[in-house]
């Protein structure tokens, strides 16, 4: 496919240079100021709109297979596409779950189908029961990086047993890191919103103390080690400190703990993830992580439900909610329009160091985004099957108009002009 991107603001190593580019049999063939195509040669028209490479997420759910009415792996993938993202990771918490060379191969042919480009995940554990682990060495051609996510491990010896294979391996672990012993049953964090509304709550030592157990075994064992969706002040700290004792360690978080603390919940399934939102404390711990490169990157965590299951408040709904497709327009609308992040800095937390941690390619990958465009989050827009965001209504700034992925146009929004 041939293709040239006319007139944008091309992100070009943390600069922003007007130039056209060129794509052909989804190779880029030429970036200069000016580029004439031939006739014959579809042209997109990114006057005044910003061109940066594809974003990549190396945290979202597409529940295929075992969990398809909730989503599927093309239209996860689609919703990636109409967010701007080139590149997802795929979370192993399916039925049956990918804990063999067997089943991460089926994984790669649903993601053959897909519109972006799709990694899998492995398991830590056979069945992700925490007990035995899993084939790693086998397992690891085709698996990204290995994650037991949806539950922590909590047996000491199983998780250093996994680093240390993952370390011969040559992958990743990374851990959703929840001690089940101090969750109790919690439905929100434990603070004042869970005690005034009478809720269970859920403490951060649930968090943050099995990433100091996993932190202490990653120095013991050497192993490559990722912490998923951090939310409390506490576990900012240990990372900061294993980083600075010069622990192979990295983590992220994501758009939600960014801007909400518990003060603002609401008794709705939209506001209901694990972990859960935290205080005014943990948000600014966060905020300051972010500036000083202790967290790494922001993934979304998109973990899409059905409409009833996150329809029973926050008590009884499902944990997990959607955010793909509005990660960019919250973090611009929320960090960067206020001068709390440069957009330089988000697209480093969004695209380079993501795609450098987990070696995903880009390829011939671009996001057009015209950053002026003001408009309303409505869930009826998105291509997901999860409609639940806390977002929903909310006022952005920030609209993804295409999506190219492979050189090959995969998202176009319907004010998007091409012409021969």
């Amino acid at each position: 496919m041939s293709m040239l991107l006319k007139g944008g603001r091309v992100y070009i190593n943390g600069a922003f240079l007007h130039r056209d580019i060129l794509i052909d049999k989804g190779l880029i063939v030429l970036i200069s100021e000016h580029i004439e195509a031939s006739p014959s040669v579809p042209v997109l028209d990114c006057g005044g709109k910003a061109v940066f490479p594809g974003l990549a997420d190396v945290h979202v759910h597409l529940r295929e297979p075992g969990f398809s009415y909730k989503e599927t792996v093309r239209s996860g993938a689609m919703a990636a596409a109409h967010g701007g993202f080139t590149a997802v990771c795929a979370m192993p918490n399916l039925n049956p779950p990918p804990d063999s060379a067997e089943r991460l191969r089926a994984q790669a042919v649903h993601a053959a189908d897909a519109p972006v480009r799709v990694f899998s995940y492995g398991c830590i554990t056979r069945g992700r029961s925490g007990e035995a682990v899993a084939p790693l060495a086998e397992n690891a051609p085709y698996a990204v990086a290995f994650s037991d996510d949806g539950s922590g491990v909590q047996d000491e010896r199983v998780m250093e047993r996994a680093m240390r294979e993952a370390k011969a391996a040559g992958r990743i672990l990374a851990a959703h890191c929840e001690d089940i012993t101090l969750v109790r049953g919690g439905c929100v964090h434990d603070g004042d919103f869970a005690r005034a509304h009478g809720l269970p709550g859920i403490s951060s030592a649930s968090e943050y103390a099995q990433i100091e157990r996993d932190l202490a075994l990653a120095k013991k064992t050497g192993a490559a080690y990722h912490v998923c969706h951090i939310s409390t002040a506490e576990s900012v700290a240990l990372i900061r400190s294993a980083k600075r004792a010069g622990a192979d360690v990295t983590c992220e978080t994501a758009p939600h703990y960014l801007y909400f603390c518990d003060e603002l919940l609401e008794d709705d399934g939209r506001f209901k993830m694990n972990p859960p939102i935290r205080s005014a404390g943990d948000r600014a711990a966060l905020l300051e992580g972010i500036a000083d490169g202790t967290i790494d990157m922001i993934a979304t965590d998109h973990a899409p439900h059905s409409a009833e299951e996150k329809s029973r408040g926050l008590e009884k709904s499902a944990f997990g909610i959607v955010g793909i497709e509005t990660a960019f327009p919250i973090l611009y609308t929320c960090l960067v329009k206020p001068g709390i992040l440069s957009l330089n800095k988000l697209l480093e937390l969004l695209c380079v160091n993501p795609r450098r941690r987990f070696g995903l390619p880009l390829g011939t990958d671009y996001s057009i985004w015209d950053l002026n465009a003001a408009y309303a989050i409505d869930p009826k827009d998105f291509l997901s099957k999860g409609r639940a965001t806390p977002f929903a209504g909310w006022q952005v700034s920030g609209k993804c108009i295409a999506t190219i992925c492979d050189g090959k146009l995969v998202y176009a929004a319907p004010e998007t002009h091409t012409a021969k």
